[in-house]
């Protein structure tokens, strides 16, 4: 009952790692199932339906309810103690934010289970595939309505986070003191503030043209598909840079520490990080270039898209600066984040020539697509999440991953990605379309698409290894000193792994960037406290959250089959879905009309209080 009641911004970011994580490994199997239904020519592994099903929900699954729950696992276990505050500006909107994604994903996945299916429409879902004349069942309306209630928890929990950034930092904490991986997450939540609002539009129309009979995307009826894919991408190529920039905070945290330097070019990160969050928004329609936008739409996006290089390549050569000349230590941590530079690049790269509109019309729908997107999302955000969880595991959990496996485990993962996706480019080349479900022989395809899986299956090895660290390093004591690397430069170091519950015994007083290094360096033990000690005031658990977000559950399934079900009155369908909202408004009052003021820890009990995580 702890866990569904609490707001605790370390127990949430642990809720998000176990969803996330879990979502991941489905993802992951899906994608398995997929290569191995490539790895030969004419197989029949999978039916094309199935076949749909799967690269719909691979897609959708990885970036919604993988990647991002990841991404928010660390932000919501690092940021508060790396800005030496005692929680999240609004910890019952923090919860509330993960029972919402949640319960989104869960009802997304249900699909797999119903006798129409999962979605198969892409997880573009670009329409008019996804509308009712071509997506009979309800596999789409599992897609729209499950992303609809989960995207309601990613965008309070970006609120939630520029409000904690804000307003919370500890005396002494400028804006140009934060650490990078705070810039980062700071710079994430305001492009999680403005690109989901347009996803959340795009899906509601969706839902009245599935659900109400609507014409929004319906060109028979006066619609317009092509409106689909700008309000899709108006968000998606946002969601690129959400998913990327948090993966470069981590880095730069990581070589900075294990490099023993301050991070090279602080300020110019900046800058960098802001300047790519601002273009990322400027740039949707270079997915677009094929819809017949025209010569000087194109041109535009295209400069645009190219302009991105600039900051990002200004990254890549201070993340090399601060490991030249430094005392380098390769830890499993290090290793991800070392090996993220030239893979990152190598995305990078594939992205400039994909900006070019006369060379994407070449590119477009081959592998050569699927190969760029990969380097970029796996190479850059997936080998920063594990760099993270390598690096901040003995400050969440108290113990410290195994390092020699912790080093077998990323080669094993390194290796397999490259070999799955670096031949991908040539697949693309060749002239080999995506999304399709099996292939002739005699086209060159068969060895590449062969060692295309076999890479597969390492990665799949790989991530049994990671879990199989966790689990050994779960049977150890928590042991892990404050400071596990010894070279700790942030604030989230000064105190004991995990943290107690209040954070911080005293708000620390920041004086300089890398404010516990720069005491090291001034020869003293620790952070010099900016206030006395006091009564500590903490938010009380509830269990609204959890009730909230079951009542938009309740009510997704009852929209849905509001035609079908009819087993007592006709509109069975919209009474169920009328009880869902009853929950969560019931909740929302509830909120509303008890004035709940928390509690206190008194000084004399934070001896007493311990470490919890």
């Amino acid at each position: 009952m702890d866990w569904l009641t609490t707001v605790d911004h370390k127990k949430i970011g642990i809720l998000y790692l176990i969803a996330g994580g879990f979502f991941f490994l489905v993802g992951g199997l899906e994608a398995l199932l997929i290569r191995i239904q490539l790895w030969k020519p004419l197989n029949d592994f999978v039916s094309a339906d199935t076949y749909n099903e799967l690269i719909t929900m691979h897609g959708t699954t990885m970036i919604f309810l993988a990647a991002m729950p990841m991404l928010f696992a660390l932000m919501n276990a690092v940021v508060p103690l790396q800005i030496g505050a005692r929680d999240v500006a609004f910890p019952f909107v923090n919860a509330l934010g993960f029972w919402t994604f949640f319960f989104g994903a869960v009802l997304l996945n249900v699909s797999w289970f119903t006798s129409t299916g999962a979605p198969a429409a892409g997880w573009t879902a670009y329409a008019p595939l996804s509308g009712p004349a071509f997506s009979t069942g309800h596999g789409m309306d599992y897609y729209v309505l499950g992303l609809q209630i989960a995207g309601i928890g990613t965008l309070i929990g970006g609120i939630n986070f520029l409000v904690t950034i804000i307003n919370m930092r500890a005396p002494g904490m400028t804006f140009m003191r934060m650490p990078m991986f705070t810039w980062a997450s700071f710079i994430t939540s305001a492009l999680i503030l403005f690109a989901f609002p347009a996803l959340a539009v795009g899906l509601a129309a969706l839902m009245f043209d599935r659900v109400f009979d609507a014409n929004f995307f319906d060109p028979n009826n006066g619609g317009n598909a092509v409106l689909w894919e700008h309000i899709f991408w108006i968000f998606g190529h946002p969601e690129v840079y959400i998913l990327i920039l948090p993966a470069f905070g981590v880095i730069s945290e990581v070589i900075s520490t294990f490099s023993r330097k301050r991070l090279f070019g602080y300020s110019s990160m900046v800058f960098a990080t802001i300047l790519i969050g601002f273009l990322g928004f400027m740039v949707w329609a270079h997915h677009m270039f094929t819809t017949g936008l025209g010569p000087v739409a194109n041109a535009l996006f295209s400069i645009a898209t190219m302009l991105i290089a600039v900051p990002t390549g200004i990254k890549i050569f201070n993340w090399i600066f601060t490991m030249w000349g430094g005392s380098i230590k390769f830890t499993s941590a290090n290793l991800y984040a070392v090996g993220f530079i030239p893979t990152f690049v190598m995305g990078g790269v594939t992205g400039v020539m994909l900006a070019a509109a006369p060379a994407d019309f070449q590119y477009h729908d081959t592998y050569f697509v699927v190969a760029h997107f990969h380097y970029v999302i796996v190479g850059g955000l997936i080998l920063g999440i594990f760099s993270g969880l390598h690096y901040w595991w003995p400050k969440m959990f108290g113990r410290i991953l195994n390092e020699t496996l912790g080093k077998w485990t990323f080669w094993m993962f390194y290796i397999g990605f490259h070999l799955t996706f670096f031949i991908q480019h040539f697949l693309g080349l060749l002239g080999m379309p995506r999304r399709i479900w099996t292939y002739l022989d005699g086209l060159g395809f068969n060895e590449m698409n062969l060692i295309s899986t076999i890479g597969a299956i390492m990665m799949g090895i790989g991530t049994i290894m990671f879990i199989l660290n966790v689990v050994i390093t779960n049977a150890k004591p928590q042991n892990a000193a404050d400071d596990p690397w010894e070279d700790g430069r942030t604030l989230e170091w000064t105190i004991p792994s995990p943290p107690p519950e209040y954070n911080f015994k005293q708000t620390p007083l920041v004086r300089g960037y890398d404010a516990y290094w720069k005491e090291k360096m001034d020869g003293h033990k620790g952070m010099t406290p900016a206030e006395p000690i006091g009564s500590i005031h903490m938010p009380s658990p509830s269990i609204l959250p959890f009730t909230m977000s079951l009542g938009l559950f309740i009510t997704g399934f009852g929209l849905m089959y509001s035609r079908d079900w009819t087993f007592i009155t006709e509109h069975i369908g919209f009474y169920i879905a009328g009880l869902g909202l009853l929950i969560t408004f019931g909740s929302m009052f509830l909120r509303s009309v008890y004035d709940d003021h928390g509690f206190h820890i008194e000084p004399e009990e934070l001896e007493d209080k311990g470490v919890k995580a």
